[in-house]
C-alpha cells in the first residue's frame, strides 16, 4: 500500500498547508463566536466530512485526469490560485461584515446539529483551498507501481483530514472560549477577517509558483 517514507512526507505538507487559516477555519471561527462551542465542533466534524467527499472523487476520477495530463494539471493549478486569491481579497475587504455574525448578535440560538453538520459539508467540499490541494498534491504521493491507486489516494487522504479534525477543533474550542473577548470590539474582529484574507492570498500565490516534476 502506502509506503511510510510517502505518508510522512505527505503528513509534513499537509500540515503545512492546514496551519494557514482558510475558508474552513474562518467558517468554524464564524459559527464559535456566533453560536458557542457546540456548533462550532459539529461544523468541524461537517468540514472534515465534506474534504473527504474530495478526497474520494479524486480517488475516483479526478486525481488520475490531473496526474496524467500536464495541461489539465496547470489549468485545475491556476484556476484554483486565482479563485483563492479572489477569496482572499474578498475575504480582507469584508473583513468588518465579521461584526454580523458575532459582534451585533452574540446569542443567536444554536442551529440543529444536523443543519449545522450538513452546512459544514458544504463548506468542506467547496472548499477551494481543499480543492487545489487535493486535485494537484494528492496524486504526486501515490505509488504507481504498488497499484491500487484509489486505495493508496483514501489512505492518504485521512492524513489531512485527521490533521485538519485536530488544528479545526483547537480553532473552534479557542475562539468560543474567547467569544466574549472578540465581541467587545469590532477591530478584533476585522483582523480575524483581515488574517484570513492574506492567508489566501499567500496560499494562492503559492500555489500559482509551485511547479511539478514530469
Amino acid at each position: 500500500m502506502v509506503s511510510t517514507d510517502r505518508l510522512l512526507a505527505f503528513a509534513a505538507m499537509s500540515l503545512l498547508v492546514i496551519v494557514i487559516p482558510g475558508p474552513s477555519v474562518l467558517f468554524v471561527i464564524g459559527r464559535a463566536l456566533a453560536h458557542g462551542r457546540r456548533t462550532a465542533l459539529a461544523t468541524v466534524l461537517g468540514n472534515v466530512l465534506g474534504s473527504y467527499l474530495l478526497v474520494a472523487a479524486v480517488a475516483f476520477g479526478l486525481g488520475a485526469l490531473v496526474e496524467q495530463s500536464a495541461a489539465v494539471f496547470l489549468a485545475v493549478k491556476l484556476a484554483g490560485a486565482a479563485y483563492l486569491v479572489l477569496l482572499g481579497v474578498q475575504a480582507f475587504r469584508h473583513r468588518r461584515d465579521m461584526k454580523v455574525g458575532a459582534a451585533d448578535r452574540p446569542a443567536q440560538p444554536a442551529r440543529g446539529d444536523l443543519r449545522t453538520i450538513a452546512d459544514g459539508i458544504l463548506v468542506g467540499i467547496t472548499n477551494p483551498k481543499g480543492i487545489v490541494f487535493f486535485a494537484a498534491v494528492l496524486p504526486q504521493f501515490v505509488d504507481h507501481a504498488a497499484g491500487r491507486v484509489p486505495a493508496q489516494m483514501l489512505v492518504l487522504g485521512l492524513v489531512p483530514i485527521c490533521i485538519g479534525l485536530i488544528t479545526d477543533t483547537v480553532w473552534g474550542l479557542t475562539a468560543s472560549a474567547a467569544r466574549n473577548w472578540f465581541a467587545r470590539s469590532e477591530r478584533r474582529l476585522s483582523m480575524i477577517g483581515g488574517a484570513g484574507g492574506f492567508a489566501m492570498i499567500g496560499l494562492g500565490m503559492t500555489v500559482a509558483a509551485t511547479g511539478r516534476a514530469d
